[in-house]
């Protein structure tokens, strides 16, 4: 039951009140730091796509095969090891590589099935 002798709250009371329960002030900073962090990890993803794409370019330039295995291995043992250096779970890193590598694999697989055109319509590979 409420004190009937207390007082009513001042507006400033009530601000400071309100910000110690409001989780949008409460996390705002935070949730404005993992927004930044987002937003470089996802130029850092579009950064390893272009990267990808001047790789199966070459790949197509040279009759390389888009997937090579063994390179495939040392991104996720690279992956792993970091994973325990630095406390993250290596299961949900191996997950995360698994769905970057299989976009990474389409992109190079459509610039190297796009080989350009020889003088006689042809495609040169």
């Amino acid at each position: 039951m409420p004190d009937p002798t207390a007082r009513p709250l001042t507006r400033q009371e009530h601000i400071v009140d309100t910000k110690a329960v409001d989780p949008d002030v409460i996390l705002g900073d935070r949730r404005n730091e993992l927004d930044a962090l987002d937003v470089q990890l996802l130029d850092v993803l579009r950064r390893r796509i272009e990267c990808c794409v001047s790789i199966a370019e070459l790949k197509r330039e040279h009759d390389i095969p888009m997937m090579q295995p063994g390179r495939v291995g040392v991104v996720h043992q690279r992956a792993e090891a970091f994973g325990r250096e630095h406390g993250i779970n290596t299961d949900f890193l191996r997950s995360l590589y698994e769905v970057i590598i299989t976009e990474t694999c389409r992109v190079e697989d459509l610039i190297i099935d796009d080989a350009p055109a020889t003088d006689d319509g042809t495609a040169s590979r």
